[in-house]
């Protein structure tokens, strides 16, 4: 597996694993509770993973949501 993005965006963390499973991409998260133990402070992001094979469609879909997004960044 192979890390698709970092972030303590909860909002983009739902849609993003949602997204992935549509398009049958399989994802995990990880640091859940090592982010949720340091608190509000945002110091340890969550990493989302993807098999290697899947990297490249995840990003394009990745790429899609952030020009809808109006280029927000994803971070």
């Amino acid at each position: 597996m192979v890390e698709l993005i970092r972030t303590n965006d909860p909002v983009l963390l739902s849609w993003l694993t949602a997204a992935l499973a549509e398009a049958r991409i399989e994802a995990i998260v990880l640091d859940v509770h090592t982010s949720i133990l340091e608190g509000s402070v945002s110091a340890i992001p969550r990493r989302v993973m993807v098999d290697d094979d899947d990297l490249a469609r995840a990003k394009r879909l990745v790429a899609v949501a952030d020009r809808m997004a109006g280029g927000k960044d994803s971070d």
